[in-house]
């Protein structure tokens, strides 16, 4: 089985991909790292450069783990993508990140955080990141 980790250069794909690396090594399992965009690369923040994604490779070289990273341009939602890998890929987890939210916020999750929560079919770790 593979742990699936939804990568963007953000606080929260940091913690994503830290947690996902543990995950990882506990179970013994590939790490496949996606980071996907719906085609607006250039103006979407949360597409990683090349610099983002070697920082990311010289990570999983140093922790060990059998990884690969996948970016591509979607047609969909990155939730609907990532969605759809994790069943490709029969994952036995998928790891995703969630932002901070105010108070009033936390009375509702991230639009694209719930829909994998509520879509996926494999077991979802959502962790934060520490500031």
């Amino acid at each position: 089985m593979t742990i699936v980790v939804g990568y963007v250069p953000t606080p929260e794909g940091e913690a994503a991909l830290d947690a996902g690396i543990s995950e990882a090594r506990l179970r013994q399992e590939p790490l496949h790292v996606v980071n996907t965009s719906r085609g607006d690369s250039l103006v979407d923040s949360r597409f990683a450069s090349e610099d983002a994604l070697a920082a990311v490779r010289s990570r999983l070289d140093e922790s060990g783990v059998v990884y690969e990273i996948a970016q591509q341009l979607g047609r969909h939602d990155a939730s609907d993508e990532l969605v759809e890998i994790a069943d490709r890929v029969k994952a036995s987890l998928l790891v995703i990140g969630l932002r901070r939210r105010t108070p009033t916020g936390k009375l509702i999750t991230g639009s694209q955080a719930q829909r994998i929560l509520l879509d996926a079919h494999c077991p979802v770790l959502a962790v934060k990141a520490s500031y």
